[in-house]
């Protein structure tokens, strides 16, 4: 019971504590606007080495000089777009972790919602398919059940009343 108050505990912290972030405190500009114009621009890029981790998050060299970058056009007064046109002209659009709707980016977009819709449509007329085919062979009399049945019809008085 206790290792798992103790264990409980630690979770909680890692899951409450920030995420580390890998900027060196030489690297972080004076005037806290641009900063945080770099931070944000860090966290949409992606690092080529790590590849599944901003350059924000990476330790990796690669990821350092391209903070680095995007500081020194942040100085030189680039805009946010301009950076990211810049690195994008540079290092392809691979460096974004969010990938521009364009058109050789496009089935990149549209095939996760072509799939989940065609994926439900799949279900759907399976479902139906198997509701009818059970219909069908709940409706479906055995010969039993069929001579039985012309034997009740045959049995009954007709209706008289007209």
């Amino acid at each position: 019971m206790k290792r798992l108050t103790i264990a409980l505990a630690l979770l909680g912290l890692f899951a409450l504590s920030p995420l580390a972030h890998a900027v060196q405190p030489d690297e972080v500009m004076s005037d806290p606007a641009k900063e945080a114009r770099a931070r944000a621009l860090s966290r949409e890029l992606r690092c080529m080495v790590c590849q599944n981790q901003s350059i924000d998050d990476s330790d990796a060299p690669l990821a350092r000089d391209l903070r680095i970058l995007v500081r020194e056009r942040i100085a030189a007064g680039d805009g946010d777009q301009q950076v990211l046109n810049f690195l994008v002209s540079r290092y392809g659009e691979f460096v974004l972790l969010k990938p521009r709707v364009e058109g050789q980016t496009l089935l990149l977009w549209l095939l996760p919602p072509g799939v989940l819709v065609f994926g439900a449509l799949g279900l759907w007329l399976h479902n139906r398919r198997r509701m009818q085919a059970s219909h069908d062979a709940l409706m479906k009399l055995s010969p039993d059940e069929e001579a039985r049945l012309e034997r009740l019809i045959a049995s009954q008085p007709p209706d008289r009343t007209v």
